[in-house]
């Protein structure tokens, strides 16, 4: 079986409540390894003995996570390298009162963010940061009809709206963008970074603004 398939089973045999993990790949052949690791590179795997690395995989939040080890497997098989796959060890969350753990959707993070901006507005740029890298490339296509900008190297992507005209995606459309992204399990927070009152655009789309040497 590819390692791709193996992992996949292993997920799906871990608790319910898994919270961080540790995969174990033992190589069929040894020699290969300082290839293995070049390949996995991206996960931070470390060299145990000899013929196996080890990595540290998150569900959430700092580090890669099991979109990232899906990825990095899916090289080795395309390279034909074998290995064996386990979990070494796998942590579940702590047991909390419902009330503490909850944390609001993307879709309810920007209901709040819009109670911060005056009644009257009509243009703001907003950002939306993840709470995982993983969220990255689905995130992006999900959004895609608030083109969504991503914020250097950094898990946040900025989007312009619009009360009225001009442009920007209406505040609906975002809504709906991010309830797209609550059902695909994405996680992360929505706030408002800048906003303009009652602007009447004359022969051009809307405002810009100038943040860090880029106009946004």
């Amino acid at each position: 079986m590819a390692l791709v398939g193996e992992w996949e089973q292993l997920q799906d045999e871990l608790p319910s409540g898994w919270t961080e993990a540790r995969v174990r790949l033992t190589l069929e052949t040894p020699g290969e390894l300082d290839r293995v690791i070049a390949l996995l590179s991206p996960l931070q795997p470390l060299r145990g003995a000899e013929g196996a690395v080890t990595i540290r995989i998150v569900r959430r939040g700092d580090g890669p996570g099991p979109a990232s080890l899906r990825r990095g497997l899916a090289r080795l098989d395309s390279e034909r390298l074998h290995a064996l796959l386990a979990v070494s060890a796998a942590d579940e969350a702590a047991d909390a009162p419902a009330a503490a753990m909850a944390q609001p959707t993307l879709a309810e993070s920007w209901d709040a963010a819009l109670t911060t901006v005056p009644a009257d507005w009509s243009d703001l740029l907003g950002e939306i940061e993840l709470d995982s890298s993983d969220y990255l490339e689905p995130g992006a296509v999900l959004l895609a009809p608030i083109n969504p900008r991503r914020v250097g190297n950094e898990l946040r992507l900025q989007f312009r709206s619009a009360s009225r005209f001009g442009y920007g995606a209406s505040a609906g459309m975002v809504r709906r963008c991010l309830e797209r992204c609550d059902n695909a399990g994405i996680r992360g927070r929505v706030e408002v970074v800048r906003a303009l009152s009652d602007t009447y655009p004359v022969a051009t789309q809307g405002p810009v603004w100038q943040i860090d040497g880029r106009t946004v």
